[in-house]
């Protein structure tokens, strides 16, 4: 059944179809999480943040991101992605919305604390929705086509972020910080797209033995009759798997989770870069939001940039391009931040190059994280590469906020922008990790098939039971 898929020539409008609803997650889901970064910014003065409270604000989706990851991963293999797809996108829409009713830092519960709760919430959600859906997209394409495919569906990753610049920009002085929340109720959209649109994973189906749905599902994908594709003679075993198997694979578990962790400073500068913008350039929080446009419009270009190259220099070879020029353009951006060339900042100029990079390697590492895994494991590993990885969202952060003086009470938000140099230095220091996930421990898997790849990790298939 499986080898009709990987003998396709032309991607059907079907699996289009899939293509364009992963990415429309992937924007919306980011335009939920980067939205805080905009109103931190506002909140800032208006609160009196200290660089902990702002700092706490924006790590919270870190602190949730790494067991929902795991949780979702470990669900998707047990009871599907499709549905997996659906409860992460209810979870982070949910999660968002209820921050329109965010006390006042005089309240019961101080403002800054109750965003910190909901965002924790947010990242649960997020971190479902990239688990997931990367491996929902791979398990219905060839291998051929395999590499840049999953690509681009991270490609509009950084668009969620641009979209929220552009609705902060616009309207957060028409409908304040709390009305931006609501907005954020847009992804149960999704809900109803995967309902009607997005059949379950047929190779998922097929381990489940459940072959009748897998050929069902496989047609959709290749826009033929179900009659046309052959059941096999013999049904598979249903294979019974549980999360510690992930350990019998010790070189993919590093492999993932240190590729995983590089987003640890990209992640980091995304959601301070519209603070740090009010403090060095002294620009307003809208300016800062309008600022913001071109930092991830750069970002996209990245990801369409690096979409073509992964395939010829393979999974490795452009992830060190993008790794080695994103970590020297962070220290750049981080030591001459209060320099100018003529009448442009050097910290804008370089946080615009080095969001090409930075957001050009999450396209590569995404999917990467996903199909070194074998079949059965797939969205486990999955989740266990990207929750390790998602620590970044929690240490990247907070490393700022530390390094910055997160203890200063006494002036809150004071900045003490001198510290940016090595504040920019601990962010880039990650990139040197991700080289050593690739090229130490990672395989490479340019143009193996699933099956392929399978066979490579655990040797011959295993041996099926007569058909009923």
């Amino acid at each position: 059944m499986i080898e009709l898929l990987e003998r396709q020539k032309r991607l059907t409008s079907n699996q289009w179809k899939l293509i364009c609803t992963a990415n429309l997650a992937d924007l919306l889901d980011f335009f939920d999480l980067f939205l805080i970064g905009y109103v931190t910014a506002a909140l800032t003065k208006q609160w009196s943040l200290t660089y902990l409270q702002g700092g706490m604000i924006l790590l919270a989706s870190g602190i949730g991101a790494p067991p929902g990851a795991f949780f979702w991963g470990w669900l998707g293999d047990r009871i599907g992605r499709r549905t997996v797809f659906m409860l992460s996108a209810i979870t982070i829409a949910l999660a968002t919305g209820v921050m329109y009713f965010t006390p006042g830092q005089d309240g019961f519960i101080p403002g800054w604390l109750f965003l910190v709760i909901f965002r924790i919430f947010v990242g649960l959600g997020n971190a479902g929705i990239y688990t997931i859906d990367l491996p929902l997209v791979q398990e219905f394409i060839p291998a051929y086509k395999r590499g840049w495919v999953s690509a681009l569906v991270t490609t509009l990753l950084p668009a969620g972020s641009l979209l929220a610049g552009l609705a902060a920009w616009q309207l957060l002085p028409i409908i304040g910080w709390r009305g931006l929340f609501l907005i954020g109720l847009v992804p149960l959209v999704l809900v109803f797209m995967i309902r009607y649109w997005v059949p379950e994973s047929p190779r998922w189906l097929m381990r489940m033995g459940r072959l009748e749905e897998a050929r069902k599902s496989l047609a959709w994908a290749l826009m033929v009759d179900p009659n046309e594709i052959d059941l096999p003679a013999a049904l598979p075993s249903v294979e019974e798997t549980r999360w510690v198997e992930l350990f019998k694979y010790p070189k993919l578990c590093a492999a993932g989770m240190l590729t995983g962790l590089t987003q640890t400073g990209g992640f980091a500068i995304g959601v301070w870069a519209p603070t740090l913008l009010v403090l060095t350039l002294g620009a307003s929080p809208e300016y800062a939001a309008f600022l913001m446009i071109f930092v991830n419009l750069s970002a996209v270009l990245g990801r369409f940039f690096i979409t073509a190259l992964i395939e010829p220099l393979g999974r490795r070879g452009s992830g060190t391009l993008c790794l080695v020029l994103g970590g020297i353009l962070m220290v750049l951006q981080g030591y001459y931040y209060n320099a100018f060339i003529g009448t442009w900042s050097v910290f804008y100029v370089a946080l615009i190059a080095s969001s090409f990079f930075a957001s050009a390697n999450y396209s590569v590492v995404g999917p990467y994280m996903a199909e070194i895994w074998p079949a059965r494991l797939r969205a486990s590993g999955m989740g266990l590469s990207y929750g390790t990885g998602n620590l970044g969202k929690f240490i990247g952060p907070l490393g700022l906020s530390l390094i910055m003086g997160a203890g200063d009470v006494i002036k809150p938000a004071a900045p003490n922008l001198a510290m940016l140099g090595p504040a920019f230095l601990y962010f880039a220091s990650w990139s040197v990790v991700g080289l050593i996930g690739f090229w130490v421990f990672g395989p490479e898997p340019k143009g193996l098939t699933f099956d392929e790849i399978d066979r490579a990790l655990d040797g011959p298939p295993a041996t099926v039971l007569p058909a009923a």
